[in-house]
């Protein structure tokens, strides 16, 4: 390549240089490639972004300060900072130094508060320097107290890994937030009510840790998926969803208050011990819905585990009149193989839009009407494509098993254009 006389990485011109440059993120390549000559050193003001690793420093850097050092210069060279994103040791008392310098720029923080060495009360009020966030990640911080960070009008995104929360805390912390549209927080260990009161809010993931009980009161207009896991209570209000997940893996979900789920796709319904009348309750506010997940192992409202009540196939399916993919598992199958089960089936009855159905079988027991029900399902599925069905963890020495899986095979036989076996 020739350009004004020029030849190799020299013709390229300063513009095109600065934004292939411009994908760098990483400190170490970056630092790499500002070494290579003047005309990219000068390019380093332009980068759009900052990323520092867990192992951007070894640790007698960063134990004797030279990590904070760094960390600071690179900010500092960096005009037009967009994002910062910081993994790796560093010391909290450094951070509004840096916060402050790319205020007018920066629009994405994330920050591993795990590695701070230094963290203490009111470590988070520092974040308030960068009033301008769109979107703010942290991991490893501590909401037992509210934040003063001032009000975050820009924020659109805030995620929150592996924190104890408090919910006086937590509800201050997100009332100072009150546009964003996305919230997260994942892997963090809280009790009491988590209150969430966002108007403009339209994705939400709440992952609360351990088996106590800590109830959801979610207000959210715009709201359109929302997965929420370790919540025993749940209150939805003014909503438009279209994705719900909830799940419980430990301890038992007891009450859930969705309201009408007129525009819902797609409903997950897991944990090891769901009260039937909130199951009965989802269900039957979800009565539009078009993909179905159900993965629940016990019911009863006691600290007992009890199996499932009979479900009749043709009330259910007629509740369900829109749905076109179901996966169900284990015990839910199992109620839906009862002996009385099947007692409305007749001529007349179909199952209008079901397309596919994952179905897991987990012991031989009432093998009979199993296959009952499966084969009622294939025949009353007009539009059916696909059946999978997934042995999972029965019991090879029950006397049944060997026959009962001989009878499965024999009917994926029969419908071999539509049934597989996993």
């Amino acid at each position: 390549m020739e350009w004004g006389g020029e030849t190799g990485m020299n013709a390229v011109p300063d513009g095109v240089v600065q934004h292939i440059l411009s994908m760098l993120s990483n400190v170490r390549d970056v630092a790499a490639c500002a070494c290579v000559c003047r005309r990219w050193r000068d390019c380093v003001p332009y980068l759009p972004a900052l990323f520092f690793p867990r192992n951007a420093f070894d640790a007698a850097a960063a134990a004797r300060g030279a990590a904070d050092d760094a960390i600071g210069r690179m900010v500092a060279s960096v005009a037009r900072l967009r994002e910062l994103v910081i993994y790796c040791p560093f010391s909290m008392a450094r951070l509004p130094d840096w916060l402050g310098a790319r205020s007018a720029t920066l629009r994405v923080l994330e920050l591993r508060m795990d590695a701070a060495a230094d963290k203490a009360d009111g470590h988070l009020d520092c974040i308030g320097l960068a009033a301008n966030l769109e979107e703010l990640r942290l991991w490893g911080v501590s909401l037992t107290a509210a934040p003063a960070w001032g009000r975050m009008e820009r924020l659109r995104m805030l995620e929150v890994v592996g924190a104890p929360l408090r919910d006086s805390a937590v509800r201050d912390a997100i009332a100072a937030c009150p546009n964003l549209t996305d919230l997260s927080m994942l892997g963090c260990d809280c009790s009491g009510t988590v209150a969430v009161d966002l108007h403009l809010l339209e994705r939400c993931r709440l992952d609360i840790l351990g088996a106590g009980n800590c109830s959801l009161l979610l207000t959210a207009p715009r709201l359109e998926s929302l997965e929420v896991q370790g919540f025993t209570w749940i209150t939805l209000r003014g909503h438009s969803l279209r994705r719900l997940s909830i799940a419980k893996s430990t301890g038992r979900v007891h009450k859930v208050d969705t309201g009408r789920l007129p525009d819902l796709d797609h409903l997950s319904l897991r944990g090891v011990q769901w009260n039937w009348a909130a199951v009965s309750s989802v269900l039957q506010c979800a009565s539009e819905v078009k993909h179905l997940v159900m993965k629940i192992e016990f019911c009863g409202d006691l600290d007992a585990l009890q199996p499932f009540p009979e479900v009749d196939l043709v009330d259910f399916f007629n509740s369900q009149p829109k749905l076109r993919r179901f996966e169900i598992h284990g015990a839910m199958f199992a109620a839906m193989c009862q002996k009385n089960s099947l007692k409305n089936l007749d001529s007349r009855f179909i199952i209008p839009c079901l397309e596919e159905v994952l179905i897991t079988v987990r012991s031989p027991l009432n093998a009979e009407q199993k296959l009952n029900t499966l084969e009622s399902l294939v025949k009353y599925s007009v539009k059916l494509r696909r059946m999978v069905i997934r042995i999972s963890q029965m019991k090879n020495c029950h006397e049944a098993a060997d026959d009962f899986f001989e009878e499965i095979c024999k009917f994926k036989y029969m419908n071999y254009k539509k049934v597989r076996i996993e």
